[in-house]
């Protein structure tokens, strides 16, 4: 049994985790920065560094205590080296890198998205199947991410080709984007979720960028290349502002965020006391929209590439629309489709850990010079 620590400070979410032999999560422990950048509306890159540096020695300490390890009992220590904010990734590739040194235990790099990949096959083997069948198409989507992988296993290991990727802002960002347009208060995707149920999702016509790609001649018949899967938001996003302009909505929203800033913790029955009808359609006619284009998009690529698997993991993999309908429609088309239970789908370390057991099998260590990468490729 392989016992490694796992360490996540990729972007506000300060996370450490024992996870045994890539499958058995020991402790798991997340400190959350929502209350500092709450009142910005979004996450701020030089708090969340600062807020890293506080955390991380709490706990990790904590992680190893509640797992009942000390540093000597590790086998070995893991690392989100990218992508995601650079000095975020800094705090936690030092104190990582120290860690290592120190206790002389090898240090393995991790890709973050990879991480959120392992989190289903960490759920998965927690359920008792952890048995795939490839290929598996990886949908990662969060506040930074909206990404198609196919993806492959090789012994221990595994390989991925981007399929798509979004071309602006990523489906989490257009949640919080348009929740903080809204006067609704950060992080805006597990608000927009809760009420939309209160909306009529067919009230407002939105409709979703239509990509031209280069792998398509003038005909759209495909050149030769690998299809692709691309996704774009920022038009969702301004065709929200313009309906908010159009019709008049802007005094309503200053009210409402005037309201929800005296209240410390708004509840369900303070947004719901603070919102129209109107708003609800909106709400839930915007996430319908991008729920029926990560579903249409994802299952598309599936066939295109005789998937015989879906993964959809991520922050956005927590809102409810989305599980309900990858699980109704890729039932539909014969494919199981598996997600990480809702605390695995946000930044944690235990996906960091489970990611780096096959590296640990492989002997592939990082060297003491490892710095962030935050453009990090997954490939």
């Amino acid at each position: 049994m392989a016992l490694i620590l796992g360490i996540e400070s990729s972007c506000d979410e300060t996370g450490a985790a024992v996870v045994a032999s890539g499958e058995k999560i020991i402790s798991n422990v997340v400190a959350s920065q929502i209350a500092t950048h709450q009142r910005y509306g979004g996450v701020v890159p030089e708090l969340a560094s600062r807020e890293h540096l506080r955390a991380l020695v709490p706990v990790v300490r904590q992680a190893l205590a509640e797992a009942g390890q000390t540093y000597q009992s590790l086998d070995a220590i893991a690392v989100t080296q990218g992508p995601g904010l650079m000095g975020a990734l800094l705090a936690g590739i030092s104190y990582a890198k120290a860690l290592a040194f120190a206790a002389e235990k090898p240090l393995i790099a991790v890709n973050h998205l990879e991480g959120h990949i392992h989190a289903v096959l960490l759920e998965a083997k927690r359920k008792g199947n952890g048995q795939m069948e490839f290929p598996v198409l990886a949908l990662v989507v969060s506040g930074g991410h909206t990404h198609l992988y196919l993806a492959a296993q090789y012994d221990a290991g595994w390989t991925y080709e981007n399929v798509g990727r979004t071309r602006d802002d990523a489906a989490g960002e257009a949640f919080d984007k348009v929740a903080k347009l809204l006067g609704l208060g950060y992080p805006g995707g597990p608000i927009v979720d809760g009420l939309s149920k209160h909306g009529n999702p067919e009230a407002v016509p939105f409709a979703l960028a239509q990509m031209k790609h280069r792998d398509r001649n003038q005909q759209g018949i495909p050149t030769g290349a690998r299809v692709r899967f691309d996704f774009s938001y920022s038009g969702l996003k301004t065709a929200v502002l313009r309906y908010v302009q159009l019709h008049n909505l802007q005094a309503s929203i200053d009210a409402r965020r005037n309201a929800l800033s005296s209240i410390a913790k708004p509840t369900v029955e303070d947004y719901l006391g603070l919102c129209d009808a109107q708003t609800f359609n909106l709400i839930a006619s915007f996430q319908r929209a991008i729920v029926d284009d990560l579903t249409s998009k994802t299952l598309a690529a599936a066939r295109e590439y005789d998937a015989e698997t879906i993964f959809v993991t991520g922050g956005v993999a927590a809102n409810n629309e989305l599980r309900q309908r990858f699980g109704r429609e890729a039932a539909m088309e014969g494919l199981p489709a598996h997600f990480p239970s809702r605390p695995l789908s946000t930044d944690n370390a235990a996906m960091i850990a489970a990611a780096a057991y096959p590296k640990f099998l492989a002997g592939d260590f990082a060297a003491m010079d490892l710095s962030a990468e935050s453009g990090l490729v997954l490939r």
